[in-house]
């Protein structure tokens, strides 16, 4: 049962130490000087180095550009001169101060047998109009091409600010208190911190470590893992994850897992490695790049040479001028930087909001989705079970019959019995004792039976009333039922079932509204429970009472329906560990509340950090958008460079439209390609709302 989509590919691993970089968005750039550039940056993310060398860079276009216009005066005013050193010296010091950088890496990339390139074909095409004399052309082709390259720069920093943002969550440090001396603390690298040793969080510092509070209360602010940014309460015995900022209280943790094992490491973990798994729209960019390239080139030696052979008339310098003009307008630049560029953007769109896509192969994924497969508990269910319904009878109050329940169920484990004790707490205000408690008996598979202040009570199923001859009601309610009886009459029954996630019924609706055909359930809870779930939630389809195996099976069924759709995916989405199985087998595996189960993060595709169904439906919202981008800049690039190839081809087209149809186009594409993360954090504040 291999994925379809190679997200299995295996990455290499990663250390979220200090001091580590993100590598990741590296792997996407085919056009090699653009993937030089962002490695650079990648490198040194908002440092003062990278700003001081942006710096430097504008000032070097500023020089060239003062030179460059000094350089046209002297060309037009000896543009009858057939050579002029005041000219040469003044234009080629502008060619050389923003095209020398473009002529090394050409160099450079050539003793590789790395020839066609951005550096290749711009060295190539300047070269050959300083060699027909046509220096205001070569010196503004380079000059442009730089102002294109320092846009483009601020536009890829600014586009990849959510993923370097994420640097910003890993802790520096962690307050270990010391073993031999537990007054002491003392401040080490979380990496040093074992399992089970304590350590201390102050207001306002980041959780270093995962681990558990053994004491103290505090607000936390989990904004950096879930999106979400309404602080969450912590208290003595839950849980708290590193990455979350302390906002109050101080707080003792025991820790739980080692750093490299944290929450913030994971999801470093997850974000670095999303990249290199390309979309197919970018593996098909990369093919035609390694024969459209080649292609060109040819084509210009073609147009240089054949026509003065063959036209009277025709002069030499006429169809290299035009052969140097399609070499400019070749420059595949526009493509090789915007579309990964594209894909990055969503995926930094998706995960500043909680949503960690594992890939860029799974964005053209989630814009496929035509099915979409729950499971119920802890997906659409909180997987917390709550007293629901009182049904006092025989006049029995509801109070006495609560009280009669929780003294019955006062030893038990069992999360029914922890439910009826929590809600006699939550209506008193009192804790259920085993003072008044006598002669308690489980009974098994049937319920308990016990003197509770001298009454004896029983509590259980259907088949306990049943054996004890007490006449009751048949309830057909969804739910589990606990029939109680007291004294040997029957007092009534108490509902527990598990609570619909408040955003559930709005994940539905949203999902039917983006297109999604079919929204399906798989449970194995009872049938009665899984249709009253389905019913309030809208569901198209669902089924009940199945086992882990029984929901790959079913999964396999749905996608076989879904295989005669042309490009339709089938999205499975669960949160425990009893979901790893079919969420492999899923074309988009998504795991549900990323804080959870470490075999479901392994296993899924893409991770929604909070626990809110209606995190998919932004998804797949941020997906859709990102294609839609990404075939925009396709297009664009395309048709003008196909334009510009006709123009340039038959005269028509000069150096300066060539450089328009290169640089332009460049800068228009990856300015488009940032829109993908702005438009993303506009659509998912809609469900933070």
């Amino acid at each position: 049962m291999n994925k379809k989509m190679n997200n299995k590919k295996s990455s290499p691993v990663f250390e979220a130490k200090e001091g580590t970089k993100i590598r990741h968005s590296l792997a996407v750039l085919d056009c090699p000087n653009c993937a030089a550039k962002i490695e650079r940056e990648h490198q040194h993310p908002a440092t003062e180095g990278s700003e001081s060398e942006s710096r430097n860079k504008l000032g070097f276009i500023i020089v060239a550009g003062v030179l460059f216009l000094t350089g046209m005066i002297f060309n037009q005013r000896l543009h009858d001169t057939p050579f002029s050193w005041a000219e040469y010296i003044v234009l080629l010091s502008a060619y050389l101060l923003v095209g020398g950088p473009v002529i090394l890496n050409a160099l450079k990339k050539i003793v590789r047998g790395q020839y066609f390139d951005e550096n290749f074909l711009m060295t190539i095409a300047t070269g050959g109009a300083i060699a027909i004399h046509q220096l205001p052309e070569a010196v503004g082709v380079m000059l442009f091409y730089a102002v294109g390259e320092y846009l483009q720069d601020r536009a890829v920093q600014h586009s990849r600010r959510s993923i370097t943002e994420l640097l910003k969550i890993q802790p520096e440090y962690a307050n270990l208190k010391d073993n031999k001396d537990n007054s002491g603390v003392r401040q080490v690298k979380p990496e040093e911190v074992e399992v089970g040793q304590v350590i201390i969080i102050k207001p306002g510092e980041k959780v270093p470590l995962d681990g558990d509070v053994i004491e103290g209360t505090s607000f936390v602010d989990t904004s950096a893992l879930t999106g979400e940014s309404v602080p969450r309460k912590v208290e003595m015995g839950e849980k708290i994850l590193s990455g979350m900022i302390n906002r109050q209280g101080l707080l003792t943790v025991k820790v739980s897992k080692p750093f490299k094992d944290s929450s913030v490491a994971r999801i470093l973990r997850l974000v670095e490695t999303a990249s290199e798994r390309k979309a197919p729209t970018e593996l098909f960019i990369t093919k035609f790049a390694n024969y459209y390239t080649p292609i060109v080139v040819g084509a210009a030696v073609l147009i240089a040479v054949i026509p003065p052979l063959v036209l009277p008339g025709a002069a030499f310098s006429q169809w290299l001028y035009r052969s140097l003009v399609l070499l400019v307008i070749s420059c595949p630049c526009a493509l090789m930087v915007s579309i990964p560029l594209g894909y990055f953007g969503g995926i930094g769109a998706a995960s500043k909001n909680g949503i960690l896509v594992k890939g860029a192969n799974y964005i053209d994924a989630l814009a496929e989705a035509d099915t979409v497969v729950f499971d119920k508990t802890g997906t659409l269910t909180k997987g917390v079970f709550q007293v629901t319904e009182i049904a006092a009878r025989n006049g029995v109050a509801p109070e006495k019959l609560l009280a009669a329940a929780a003294g019955a169920e006062i030893y038990s484990n069992h999360p029914i019995a922890q439910s009826i004790r929590a809600a006699y707490k939550e209506k008193t205000g009192e804790e259920a004792t085993g003072d008044e408690v006598q002669n308690y008996r489980e009974i098994p598979a049937q319920g308990i039976s016990a003197i509770v202040n001298g009454h004896k009570v029983l509590a259980g199923n259907d088949r306990l009333i049943h054996k004890e001859n007490i006449a009751h009601e048949d309830c057909n309610v969804a739910g589990t039922v606990v029939y109680v009886a007291i004294d040997g009459i029957y007092a009534g029954y108490i509902v527990i079932s598990d609570e619909i996630k408040a955003d559930a019924k709005e994940a539905i609706s949203r999902l039917k509204q983006l297109g999604v055909r079919n929204t399906v359930m798989l449970s194995g809870d009872n049938k009665a429970v899984v249709e009253k779930v389905s019913r309030e939630l809208g569901l198209d389809s669902y089924f009940a009472e199945l086992l882990p195996e029984d929901k790959v099976t079913k999964v396999e069924e749905l996608e076989r329906e879904i295989k005669d759709r042309h490009s339709r995916k089938l999205v499975f989405v669960g949160d425990g560990i009893n979901d790893a199985p079919v969420i492999t087998r899923s074309d988009i595996g998504v795991a549900m509340g990323g804080l959870g189960s470490d075999a479901v993060i392994e296993a899924a595709d893409v991770v929604l950090m909070e626990d809110a169904p209606s995190r998919l439906a932004g998804a797949i919202e941020i997906a859709r958008r990102t294609r839609h981008i990404v075939r925009q800049n396709i297009y664009l690039a395309l048709s003008v460079k196909a334009f510009f190839i006709i123009l340039g081809t038959f005269g028509v087209a000069s150096i300066w439209e060539a450089v328009f149809a290169d640089v332009g186009v460049t800068i228009l594409a990856v300015f488009n390609a940032s829109r993908t993360l702005q438009r993303g954090n506009v659509f998912v504040e809609k469900y933070q709302r």
